[in-house]
């Protein structure tokens, strides 16, 4: 198996690849997101990203945000969530939690609080079920901030919600008015 910084630069490129960018490589995605293995891993290895359907399985199987995700006759490969192209991930509205959360950096907070939290280039705001995982995602931006998101109040006030394939929690927006500072 190739070394871990090998395996980040894979899914790094995935991650462009599959949610922002496919014609870096000359590939289409469906209207589902899906792409083919046998030409990614072709149009990938030409593009000088080297690697095989056995370094492919390795990243979606040990990849700890389950990012990426295979069709059930496993030959086509698509992330999961956090696409910032226009696609339909056929994911049906669900009843969230009651809280949910959202992790940013403090210097977003009183935007935040003014705007509500708005999806900007990707399809969708992520939410998570777990204050922990909310924590990381905010350090990305800096010192991290966590809301808590009022969610099943908003759907039973008609907002739709999505649980993505890795267990994020996906919607269009959430306004100021079901966000809650965290104490």
């Amino acid at each position: 198996m190739l070394p871990d910084k090998q395996l980040t630069h894979i899914s790094k490129f995935l991650s462009l690849v599959l949610r922002h960018q496919p014609e870096t490589i000359g590939i289409q995605l469906d209207e589902q997101g899906w792409a083919g293995i046998e030409e990614l891993l072709e149009k990938a290895n030409h593009y000088g990203v080297r690697f095989d359907r056995e370094i492919l399985n390795h990243i979606v199987a040990s990849n700890p945000k389950k990012r990426f995700a295979f069709n059930d006759t496993y030959d086509k490969i698509r992330a999961s969530q956090g696409h910032s192209i226009d696609i339909e991930l056929g994911y049906s509205n669900q009843r969230p939690p009651e809280i949910l959360y959202h992790g940013t950096g403090e210097k977003s907070v009183q935007s935040i609080t003014a705007t509500g939290l708005e999806k900007r280039s990707r399809q969708h705001v992520h939410l998570s079920s777990d204050p922990e995982t909310a924590i990381k995602v905010g350090q990305r931006h800096g010192k991290p901030y966590v809301f808590k998101v009022l969610a099943e109040k908003m759907y039973l006030d008609n907002f739709p919600f999505f649980l993505s394939a890795n267990g994020v929690w996906l919607t269009d927006h959430v306004p100021p008015a079901y966000l809650k500072e965290n104490e």
